[in-house]
Parts: structure tokens; C-alpha cells; sequence
């Protein structure tokens, strides 16, 4: 797939456009989207993404077209669970829902930035050291073992990250409207949303390190890795209001996500056996004999895992209440004091 460095250049330059437009004319205001707004919203964003992989399909062959609607789906599911942690971590600062829109998309844009710089340093691997994929495949292992034990039961207001940046900043214990600093007594304190948005880049981080290895084992392409990322960003503030209600009833989303990880962990340690180079496996020749998973298989695949969890999760949770995603604090006073 041959990407033009112009085609790079209009691509990256949309999307800070797209972020630019969703700040001023969506997040600049507070306020909490209704399920209408949001709902519109969603659709347009993933029927443009579903558009954007039929052109690439149409332009450059359903090979690619085919490598880009499976990392979509990756990248998506994967991005919900991270608003399942968001959820968390608003629910741990208890961020009011005016301001959580705010919060929302600097989370986005931390994430997109982490992941481009991820996605950078997997290109010249890639390009570079074939025996990477033996890495990239023993990671997604270890990850899929960790999301399916994972119950995202920890407080992200508390951990030993966020331990240490209280203890190293003065940080009030109420919000100022929206405002990530202030100044009181002639001193500048951070607010409990800076400390919000710390913890939200904190965990982009480490969903980046999920994210990257898993659609590099579905494509090697760069172009490809970005654009099925950027477009599962989209929108993801608007879903985080449409479904914020229904993210608790994904009882099994860890345990599918687990389940497309360690698919694409295999899948990319049958890839560096059939090209293997390394002197100690097979004498430094490749296992041709070793079967190629292709593309239309694991998009295939990944599709029924994600519809397999989440019918199974609604069944399961079927009767229960809907929470709302994270209420607002009655009493500001009563906010417990984060600069402990």
C-alpha cells in the first residue's frame, strides 16, 4: 500500500481540524450532551469511519480494506473498555458531568498522541527487526492474561501514581468551575480536574501499550494503524454519553478483549515463524509450514468475539438497575481532600 507523504499530511491535518471543531463547538461550553445529541453524533462518526474503509477497500484492494475493518473493531472495543476506566476514574475525582465533556476530549487527544507516537516507534521496528514480532506476540499473551483477570476494581484517585503527584503538587480539594489551576492566598494550587486529566493521560499510556502490538498483528501498515485509531477516537465522547449507563452491564468485555488479544498474539507468532530469522529457531530459516491467519478470518473472528460478549453480557445483566455513569457531588465541601 503505497500512502503518499501529501496524503500524510492531509490526513493529520483533518484530524487536528476534526479536534479542533469538536473543542470549540462541542466542549468550549460545559454541558452534559443529551442522549439525542449524542446518539447523532455516534452514528455520523462511525458510519464515516465504516466509509472510510470502504474507500480504502475500493482504492487500494480488500486486502487492506479488510486489515483496516478488523483494527477498527480492535481498536474500538478496545477503546470502550478504556471509557469504562474513564468512568472510574470521573467517578473516583467526582468530576461533575458538566465538565466531564472537558475532561473527555483532552483524554482523547492524550490518547491519539500517545498512540501516534507508539505507532511511529512500531513502524521502525517493524521495518527494521523481523523478530519483533515474537516480542509483540509474547506481549499480547501476557495482556490477554491480564484482561481477563482484570476487574478494574482498583481507585484510580488513589493509586501510587497519583499518591506521588499529590505529593508533589498543592492541590486544592474543590473544583473551580472548569479551571485546571488557581490561585489562593498568593499561591497557585491545582484543582481535583488536573488531577482528573493526570490520571486519565496516565491511563491512555497504558492502554497504548495494549492497543499498538494488537492491530500491528492484523497489519504493517502504518497508514492503516492510524486511521482505524483515529477513527475509533471519534465520537468516543459522544458514546461515552450514549452508553454510560450501559458500560456496567459489559460484564464480559474484559474476557473478549482477552480473547482478540490472545487470537492476534498467536496470529503474530505464527507470523514470525514463517518469516523467522532468528539463528537459534529452525537454524535461521523460515517455518513455512507454519500457516499464515488471513485477514478475512480475523476480521471474521474479532466481529463474533465482540457480539458473542456483549449479547452475553446484556443476557446476563438483563434485570439489573442502570447506574448513571458518574454522578455529580451533592456537597462540594464533602469532595474528599486530594491534596493529602
Amino acid at each position: 500500500m503505497q500512502v503518499s507523504p501529501l496524503i500524510w499530511i492531509i490526513t493529520i491535518a483533518v484530524t487536528i481540524v476534526f479536534f479542533v471543531y469538536e473543542f470549540f463547538v462541542h466542549v468550549r461550553k460545559p454541558h452534559e450532551p443529551s442522549i439525542g445529541e449524542s446518539a447523532r453524533w455516534s452514528v455520523f462518526y462511525i458510519s464515516l469511519a465504516l466509509l472510510f474503509g470502504v474507500g480504502i477497500g475500493t482504492l487500494s484492494g480488500w486486502t487492506y480494506g479488510g486489515e483496516y475493518f478488523a483494527g477498527y473493531l480492535t481498536e474500538k472495543a478496545l477503546s470502550i473498555d478504556n471509557l469504562f476506566v474513564f468512568l472510574l476514574v470521573m467517578g473516583a475525582f467526582a468530576v461533575p458531568k458538566i465538565y466531564q465533556q472537558k475532561v473527555l476530549m483532552v483524554g482523547i487527544i492524550i490518547a491519539l498522541v500517545l498512540r501516534g507516537i507508539f505507532i511511529a516507534v512500531g513502524a521502525a521496528l517493524i521495518e527494521n527487526l523481523s523478530w519483533i514480532f515474537y516480542v509483540f506476540g509474547a506481549l499480547l499473551l501476557l495482556l490477554a492474561y491480564r484482561q481477563a483477570f482484570s476487574n478494574h476494581e482498583s481507585d484510580p484517585a488513589n493509586n501510587r501514581f497519583m499518591r506521588f503527584i499529590r505529593r508533589h503538587l498543592a492541590v486544592t480539594d474543590e473544583y473551580h468551575e472548569d479551571k485546571l489551576t488557581v490561585k489562593k492566598d498568593g499561591k497557585r494550587f491545582v484543582t481535583p480536574m488536573l488531577l482528573t486529566i493526570i490520571a486519565i493521560g496516565f491511563v491512555d499510556l497504558i492502554f497504548a501499550v495494549d492497543s499498538i502490538p494488537a492491530i500491528y498483528g492484523l497489519t504493517d501498515q502504518a497508514y492503516i494503524v492510524f486511521t482505524a485509531n483515529v477513527f475509533a477516537l471519534m465520537g468516543l465522547r459522544q458514546l461515552f454519553f450514549l452508553i454510560g449507563g450501559l458500560l456496567e452491564r459489559l460484564v464480559y468485555l474484559s474476557q473478549g478483549l482477552a480473547v482478540i488479544l490472545a487470537f492476534i498474539g498467536v496470529k503474530l507468532v505464527f507470523h514470525a515463524l514463517h518469516v523467522n530469522e532468528l539463528a537459534f529457531i529452525n537454524g535461521g530459516q523460515p517455518l513455512l509450514w507454519i500457516p499464515e491467519i488471513p485477514i478475512s478470518f480475523s476480521l471474521l473472528f474479532i466481529a463474533a468475539t465482540i457480539t458473542v460478549a456483549t449479547v452475553a453480557s446484556l443476557f446476563k445483566t438483563r434485570g439489573n438497575q442502570k447506574r448513571p455513569a458518574a454522578p455529580a457531588p451533592s456537597d462540594p465541601s464533602t469532595t474528599k481532600d486530594d491534596s493529602k
